[in-house]
């Protein structure tokens, strides 16, 4: 079975589910009215689509509409066998596809497939595939909470090829409120584009990370504040990637400017100063593994910001008055952190970068050291690709980039685990009894 990433672009940039072989697999859930939308967007980022419909999906979807959004035949059941072909069509489609997305996969679908049942197209495709798959169920909460549901989804996500991804809460079509909602389709582009980077490993798994992100906001007044063009994009994306990774992840954020699916799954913490994002930080931090300080947090804040809004010819005069160094954030993680945690900083600098860094990385003290160019076309603040220098202990200085900020969230993450491994206590011998 082929678990891997796939091969990326030859610059590590450009959109990773360009020209990439998608098969999509609808089972029976009224969330599968949510895919033709998502078969479009794959469509329109370049990606080769092709679709099945379960025999229960069929009467949810028109295999039409999939066929003219995807541009490709949409396959159902009574296409399985025919005189006409020369190979079966599971077997074709199973080998044609480099990733495979199961969404909505439905409680039937999950027992058909755990238990090695071959009774339908979908089925049958799915027994034959050998490449990622990416399993997004929906069901009613009663369902998703029954022991069998339980049960096959517990085996399911032991599957070293598949990325399970959680329902998340809310109302269902069924007009309860609970868990079984299917990830949005945003949610689930990225998680696509996340198996092509990374693949399907949980090596996150049993870990917990704490990730600041995006901008703080200090006030001078009720109108106006010292703030930052972050958008939070690099830490939301680092979030995501590793709860798809199987960390449990705690986001601390400032206003974001991202996609707000893609904080699905996330425990989001939002905060709009440095101290409100202080007292959070220093309230999670203990639970952490891992903790990944992607924040742009104001250097500065006024000493007592004002009530009222100040007049034009009274700001000039606030502006150069009553200042004072917001505190170091990073700094005081690091000083706080109890044995074994992995700290990564982030370092966003213009001119001489790595010079700037190796000083910031040995005043600062914590394991890694990401420093970026604000000032270089096409990364920094509010762009969609990133590069810069990884500095860790030793000396040990690495460049990544350009490359998407989803694949550098990876590359991070996979450092961090590194640093992790590195930290972790060695086991205590057992001797025996003499």
């Amino acid at each position: 079975m082929r678990s891997e990433a796939l091969t990326a672009s030859p610059d590590g940039r450009g959109d990773p589910l360009s020209g990439r072989r998608v098969l999509v697999l609808i089972s029976g859930s009224i969330a599968a009215v949510k895919l033709p939308q998502l078969v479009s967007a794959l469509v329109q980022r370049g990606a080769q689509v092709r679709c099945v419909l379960s025999p229960s999906a069929e009467q949810l979807v028109s295999a039409v509409a999939l066929a003219s959004l995807s541009r490709s035949p949409c396959h159902v059941d009574a296409d399985q066998w025919s005189h006409r072909a020369a190979r079966p069509l599971h077997i074709e489609l199973a080998e044609w596809a480099e990733v495979v997305l199961l969404a909505p996969l439905s409680a039937t679908s999950l027992a058909r497939w755990v238990h090695g049942m071959a009774d339908t197209l979908l089925a049958s495709t799915l027994m034959a595939c050998e490449v990622p798959v990416l399993a997004a169920p929906a069901m009613n909460s009663a369902m998703w909470a029954a022991p069998a549901v339980r049960r096959n989804w517990r085996e399911l996500q032991s599957w070293e090829r598949v990325l399970p991804l959680e329902p998340g809460s809310g109302l269902l079509a069924c007009d309860r409120v609970g868990d079984g909602r299917m990830a949005s389709p945003e949610l689930l582009l990225l998680a696509l584009e996340s198996v092509v980077l990374a693949g399907c490993r949980r090596d996150w798994q049993g870990r917990r990370l704490l990730v600041s992100a995006g901008p703080t906001r200090e006030p001078l007044d009720p109108a106006r504040c010292l703030t930052n063009p972050s958008t939070g994009r690099m830490g939301v994306l680092l979030a995501q990637a590793a709860r798809l990774r199987g960390a449990t992840v705690d986001l601390v954020h400032g206003p974001l400017a991202v996609d707000p699916e893609w904080l699905e799954g996330l425990h989001c913490y939002p905060v709009g100063t440095a101290a409100a994002m202080e007292a959070a930080l220093e309230r999670l931090q203990g639970g952490a593994d891992a903790i990944a300080m992607a924040a742009a947090v104001a250097d500065h804040r006024r000493r007592t910001p004002v009530p009222t809004k100040l007049p034009k010819q009274a700001l000039a005069d606030a502006l150069r008055s009553e200042w004072e160094a917001v505190p170091d954030l990073l700094a005081g993680l690091v000083r706080r952190r109890p044995p074994g945690q992995v700290i990564l900083g982030f370092a966003a600098q213009s001119g001489e970068v790595l010079e700037q860094a190796r000083a910031k990385f040995a005043r600062k003290g914590c394991d890694l050291l990401f420093a970026n160019p604000i000032d270089r076309a096409g990364a920094g603040f509010a762009a969609p690709d990133n590069e810069g220098w990884l500095l860790g202990p030793g000396d040990r200085e690495r460049h990544f980039g350009p490359t998407g900020k989803l694949a550098l969230a990876h590359q991070l993450l996979s450092a961090l685990a590194e640093a992790l491994a590195l930290r972790a206590p060695l086991p205590v011998p057992v001797t025996a009894d003499p």
